[in-house]
């Protein structure tokens, strides 16, 4: 007897050689997006056949192809690094063939999922999000990396373009103990202002890292800081960890780090997205989080992993998956206008997200965003309120669930949490 369903073996020994790279993928066209498909040996073929008798054929291989994308295989086994020891979205199969921006991975579920509603001959719904089961999710998050330096960084640039008045005002502000970044409640007020929920990753070291780079430049252990973060979870924020440079390596340090917070945290975020694939799942697992979000590129916004749902991420070491949920970073500010990343103009940043939160959209996923609290600082003008505004607001128009990261965990594991992969 024939099986109902047969999709192609098509990796030839890949996994097997631990190389960091397949063979370039082949394109095809599926629901009017031409799509990547890695381990697609017969291109001659069609992508998806179906046959009488309720009997379909997938001629490429979209298990191994998911299984390379979704596991981070290219950086576990790739040696590449940057200069903060990041895997280098440069030489990412992402941007080499040019889809960080789309979601293959959730492209290869599509095609499964379109042979197996042929089979049984039943359609397969994707679940909502939140009571009002809106059609994706959105996940608003803010690093706090600085809260008492506006007035040293932002007054010498101030100084620099000949802006005597804030310059003035920011040293004004600085001798009656104020700054501009220490505005932790004016987040969380204009975040709630859009009905959506603020997410707020603590630095636990105010210390620099061997390197010289300064972690925090506050020390969140005093009384009134720890005072403020209290405040803020009980109107609402929920409050994780921004381990510090290091940590991703050092599971005994990231533990005392979230040991330092006043309230419990689910959730880990790795400062400047520090992740060494071979060694920071196993740190965030052994520090006890439910879940991380740190898997963003740098340099670029989109899908590390080219997919837009949360995943638990692969274990090579013992072939199964982790425990903790990863949720997926897709657009950083600082991506957006920095010298050494995109250099957007405002105008510029909505248009060029717009195709990306689409696509989240369009497969029911989570749109995870990072904006610093410094950038909410009314004279950034590049990629400041103005413009976290108009993407929150773009966002709100689509209808998407505000949520957390206890949001996310609750959606993903009730009982009918199936439905939304």
């Amino acid at each position: 007897m024939q099986p109902q369903l047969e999709i192609a073996d098509q990796a030839d020994g890949f996994f097997q050689r631990q190389q960091p790279f397949p063979p370039a993928p082949t394109w095809r066209e599926w629901q009017g997006k031409r799509i990547a498909f890695f381990f697609d040996t017969k291109p001659e073929h069609p992508l998806l056949e179906l046959l009488p008798g309720g009997r379909a054929i997938i001629h490429a291989d979209i298990i191994s192809a998911a299984f390379y994308l979704l596991s981070g295989w290219q950086e576990y086994f790739s040696e590449e690094r940057d200069q903060h020891g990041r895997f280098p979205y440069a030489i990412s199969v992402q941007q080499q063939y040019g889809f960080v921006a789309v979601p293959v991975v959730n492209y290869y579920f599509d095609v499964l999922r379109t042979a197996v509603e042929y089979i049984t001959g039943q359609r397969l719904q994707l679940r909502g999000w939140g009571s009002n089961q809106a059609p994706f999710a959105t996940f608003i998050t803010h690093d706090i990396d600085n809260c008492l330096s506006a007035w040293k960084s932002e007054g010498k640039a101030a100084l620099h373009k000949g802006q005597l008045a804030l310059f003035g005002r920011l040293l004004w502000r600085r001798l009656r103990g104020q700054d501009d970044w220490n505005n932790l409640e004016e987040v969380q007020a204009e975040t709630e202002r859009w009905g959506a929920k603020s997410t707020f990753f603590f630095l636990g070291n105010p210390d620099r890292a061997a390197n010289g780079i300064r972690n925090a430049d506050y020390d969140l252990t005093t009384p009134h800081f720890q005072k403020r973060i209290q405040r803020l979870a009980q109107n609402g924020a929920e409050i994780a960890v921004h381990g510090s440079l290091g940590t991703s390596q050092n599971a005994p340090q990231l533990r005392q780090e979230k040991e330092k917070l006043p309230v419990a945290a689910l959730g880990n975020r790795f400062h400047y997205l520090s992740w060494e694939p071979r060694q920071s799942p196993h740190t965030v697992a052994a520090a006890g989080f439910a879940y991380d979000s740190t898997l963003g590129f740098a340099e670029h916004y989109g899908f590390r992993h080219s997919y837009c749902l949360p995943f638990y991420p692969f274990n090579f070491e013992v072939g199964k998956a982790f425990e903790f949920l990863e949720i997926p970073l897709h657009v950083m500010d600082a991506t957006l206008h920095h010298p050494n990343y995109l250099q957007l103009a405002p105008h510029e940043i909505l248009p060029a997200l717009v195709p990306m939160f689409q696509e989240i959209e369009r497969f029911g996923g989570v749109c995870t965003v990072l904006w610093h609290n410094e950038n909410f600082a009314p004279q950034n003008q590049k990629n400041g309120p103005r413009q976290f505004q108009e993407l929150v607001h773009y966002l709100r128009s689509r209808n998407t669930a505000f949520v957390n990261g206890a949001d996310i965990l609750a959606h993903l594991n009730s009982p009918t949490a199936s439905a939304s992969a």
